[in-house]
């Protein structure tokens, strides 16, 4: 014959309640050695399965938002690079600049940290219920193009112009073509003034030109990425290098 607290048990694992489920257990010696009331003890044993959700709602959410690695701005060795403003950056964690459809560039030789700090932050726009994206330029542009030739274009610019933050790593590692520069402009046009977006590049604002070959594509993609942009600029060394001499 199943007990009482066999029965309860499956009640709570049927109604998907597996904080509850594999807490309560050790749980009940503690209500009756601190001889709980029933309202404390149900509180108690909610407040812990309403965390875990949360939990796991948030790394679903990180998940999805396809990071490379798990980067946190208290990890970041701002000693290291002491020519980044600190204080500015911290401040991005309140995520004031998405409230104001800003952008965040982050300039800078390979190794200093930029992809570092875009993560972290994009990570904790997760951790705050928004909907991010990681991905790296030229995967995006690979997208957008493959998009473009199945006549699926538009479909595939709405879909990147509605995550409220889309982070989009490297812009200069490779050089850009025409084409690509027209289809990252026109991603770029429908994210502007509506949501926020994160890039990294290796190249100075000033050289973009460069890479996307093309002085009107550039103007037209900077004009609508520095209308309202944060620009952090790192000129210090790479950590990649750190400890080799």
């Amino acid at each position: 014959m199943t007990s009482k607290f066999q029965e309860l048990l499956t009640n709570l694992e049927v109604l998907h309640l597996d904080k509850m489920h594999a807490y309560l257990p050790e749980y009940i010696d503690q209500i009756n050695a601190q001889q709980l009331s029933f309202t404390d003890a149900m509180l108690s044993l909610t407040t812990a399965e309403l965390n875990w959700q949360s939990d796991q709602e948030i790394e679903r959410i990180v998940r999805r938002a396809r990071f490379p690695q798990q980067k946190t701005l208290k990890a970041f060795d701002f000693d290291f690079q002491p020519n980044i403003n600190k204080q500015e950056v911290l401040g991005f964690q309140d995520l004031a600049f998405m409230e104001k459809r800003e952008n965040l560039v982050f300039i800078g030789s390979p190794g200093v940290g930029k992809t570092h700090l875009a993560i972290s932050i994009g990570i904790e726009a997760c951790r705050q219920g928004k909907r991010t994206l990681f991905i790296n330029c030229h995967e995006l542009l690979s997208r957008l193009r493959a998009a473009y030739e199945k006549g699926d274009l538009d479909r595939s610019i709405n879909r990147y112009a509605r995550y409220d933050l889309l982070v989009i790593d490297e812009i200069g590692y490779l050089p850009i073509d025409h084409d690509e520069a027209n289809l990252l402009f026109q991603l770029i046009n429908a994210r502007y003034e509506k949501n926020s977006t994160i890039i990294t590049s290796n190249t100075d604002l000033s050289g973009w030109v460069e890479i996307f070959q093309n002085p009107t594509v550039t103007g037209a993609i900077l004009d609508r990425v520095v209308h309202h942009v944060h620009v952090v600029k790192i000129t210090g060394k790479s950590y990649r290098l750190k400890g080799a001499d």
